[in-house]
């Protein structure tokens, strides 16, 4: 029985890892000083906050709206 737990915990382990990978690399991507979608300047605070942004406070919500 441990063998089984044992496997289940390292493909756990590397799912975890990979998906960390993942959303790291996406961080480390420089943003835009404008949004790509509109155009308009991305706010200084949402700069701050995620610097990997590439579209405004509005465009994302809409992109994440349609995406669902």
């Amino acid at each position: 029985m441990s063998d089984e737990a044992d496997l289940a915990q390292s493909i756990d382990e590397r799912h975890r890892g990979a998906a960390i990978a993942h959303v790291r690399a996406q961080v480390e991507v420089p943003g835009t000083d404008d949004c790509e979608a509109c155009g308009a300047p991305i706010s200084p605070a949402r700069r701050a906050a995620l610097p990997s942004a590439t579209r405004c406070i509005g465009c994302q919500e809409r992109f994440e709206r349609r995406r669902r």
